[in-house]
């Protein structure tokens, strides 16, 4: 999605897995100390063996993308091709076993449960908390595809929703109700179901905030071991390359932008030296520290993209943006079965690289913005976590596209400037619709100034998730292992985006397409350990309440 949030926000370095005597009862008595099978080597403190494998099977991608383009272009698109001839049917049922997984969570006696224990207080006044989650949702994506995604359905530049006929009302109806189904509650119940994972298993029972620590259930005490390291290991190659992905989706724009604005034509060199320009940011951003850097960007984004939101509002079509909400909730509503099947598809090329692409991508995430939320919502009960962090992302997820996605197509139906023919490229029609609206030259500097702002926090932020799986669970690791993370984030992004060739999009999908594959049996695993965690929980806690009411 890109989304980017900001780690340090919740004031502390760690969960607190120091509980009081009163909620002693539900901790596990585990055999392993956070950081107890790390080296200390060059001044760095990493988990061996999660941190080498890890930095080795990334290291080793990049280099040879980086010296045998061609190669790595045909090995990409091969993989591609495999994973969606033999799983496109596992990513197109994941998210909806995880979806009614978290509605049984939440309307079950489960839902009662709260992160912490039972007596647990919320760290965050329910606003703030609320702010953190736009913080986690609203980022590259929102930008690269709010007015791209349902212009590019509406005029078939890629397919269309269900094989409709485009430039028709049926072409325009599916255009925001298949970006809302890409972008509202399927991937925040990925998002949801790791963090509460995460979130359970640390605040409630102790354990380190690492994935494998959401398996525990399923695994044991071999958790610690190489079932643990290999959980750890495929989390952190996801996570990099759906950070990997935003980055260069956000720097093509970012680039076609600057393009657009002073009349050349873009290259990926030009991409690859953004890159490397926005990576030396985070690098600075990292040196700076938790206030200094990540969270001070992240309070600056989110103030622009919302500054935004509403110039857009105000500047397109505003009656018809108000009355589209309406419209376009009721849209997604209706065509969700019709969008969510995988059997028979009319417009499986659409499929496969819309919401294929899509699912993998929010799968490829859920670590890095799992964590997050985990980090942010103890002392919540399950029923309120999952009403706000599903609700509340989703509900700017209506209004951010239904902005963005009314304005250019407005644009485009009424024959106004570039748009008018349609789209050229996805990354430049943020800029081209700008361009028709007031005081564009300042706005779309503003769009630039945000993309870049919303990388080098994706980078920053990025590196300090993947460090703490990478360091065994510790979030007091030397600075040094998060620089190197950062730049790590850089050189995979310039690989795919130079392995890709002219064809970009289609490398960065085959990169988040074939290393979410892993990731997803074990998203899978968290759902069914997190079910047995929360049983054993209640249990636990039925038994504490009938032993307090026994007579003395």
């Amino acid at each position: 999605m890109a989304q980017d949030f900001d780690p340090s926000a919740t004031g502390t370095e760690t969960p607190d897995t120091e509980t009081p005597e009163d909620e002693a009862l539900f901790v596990y008595e585990i055999d392993y100390e956070v950081g107890q099978d790390n080296v200390e080597i060059a001044g760095l403190d990493v988990h061996n063996p999660v941190f080498f494998l890890s930095a080795g099977l990334i290291v080793l991608f990049a280099a040879m993308s980086l010296i045998f383009p061609d190669a790595a272009t045909h090995y990409l698109t091969a993989a591609k091709t495999w994973t969606l001839q033999r799983a496109d049917w596992l990513f197109a049922i994941t998210p909806v076993i995880v979806f009614a997984f978290a509605l049984y969570l939440t309307f079950s006696k489960l839902g009662r449960i709260r992160l912490g224990g039972a007596a647990a207080e919320p760290e965050f006044k329910t606003h703030s908390w609320v702010a953190m989650l736009f913080a986690a949702g609203v980022g590259v994506g929102f930008m690269f595809y709010g007015a791209a995604e349902p212009l590019a359905y509406y005029t078939d530049w890629y397919g269309t929703p269900l094989n409709v006929p485009p430039n028709t009302p049926a072409a325009e109806r599916l255009a925001f109700s298949a970006t809302i189904f890409h972008w509202g509650l399927a991937p925040w119940a990925i998002y949801a179901i790791v963090g509460l994972a995460l979130g359970f298993f640390a605040h409630n029972k102790g354990l380190p905030l690492s994935i494998r620590s959401a398996c525990y259930h399923v695994f044991g005490e071999r958790v610690w071991g190489w079932p643990g390291h290999i959980i750890d290991m495929f989390a952190v190659v996801s996570t990099v390359f759906g950070l990997a992905t935003t980055i260069g989706i956000g720097a093509t724009q970012a680039t076609s932008g600057i393009a657009y604005l002073f009349g050349f034509e873009p290259n990926r060199y030009l991409q690859i030296a953004l890159i490397a320009f926005m990576t030396g940011l985070a690098v600075i951003s990292v040196l700076r520290g938790m206030d200094g850097g990540v969270k001070f960007l992240s309070n600056v984004n989110m103030s622009i993209a919302f500054a935004l939101l509403i110039f857009v509002v105000i500047a397109g079509p505003t009656i018809l943006i108000f009355t589209g909400l309406g419209q376009n909730l009721w849209a997604y509503i209706t065509d969700t079965p019709a969008l969510t099947n995988w059997v028979d598809r009319p417009d499986i090329l659409w499929f496969h690289d819309w919401t294929i692409f899509y699912w993998a991508w929010w799968i490829s995430w859920s670590p890095f913005v799992g964590m997050f939320i985990a980090r942010i919502s103890k002392g919540r009960t399950v029923r309120e976590y999952f009403a706000v962090v599903l609700l509340a992302p989703f509900t700017i997820c209506v209004i951010w596209f239904t902005a963005f996605g009314e304005t250019a197509l407005t644009l485009h139906q009424s024959g106004t400037g570039e748009l008018a023919g349609g789209m050229s490229s996805a990354s430049l029609v943020l800029f081209q619709m700008l361009e028709d609206l007031p005081i564009a030259e300042i706005t779309s500097v503003v769009a630039i100034f945000l993309l870049i702002v919303f990388i080098v926090t994706s980078a920053d932020s990025g590196a300090l998730v993947v460090d703490t799986i990478t360091s065994g669970g510790k979030t007091d690791a030397p600075v040094a292992q998060r620089v190197f993370w950062a730049c790590m984030l850089g050189l995979t992004a310039s690989a795919l985006l130079y392995g890709g060739g002219t064809d970009v999009l289609q490398s960065l999908q085959a990169g988040t397409i074939t290393a979410a594959l892993p990731f997803t049996f074990i998203l899978l695993a968290c759902c069914f350990s997190l079910y047995l965690g929360l049983r054993d929980e209640w249990n636990a806690m039925q038994d504490a309440k009938d032993g307090d009411q026994e007579p003395n």
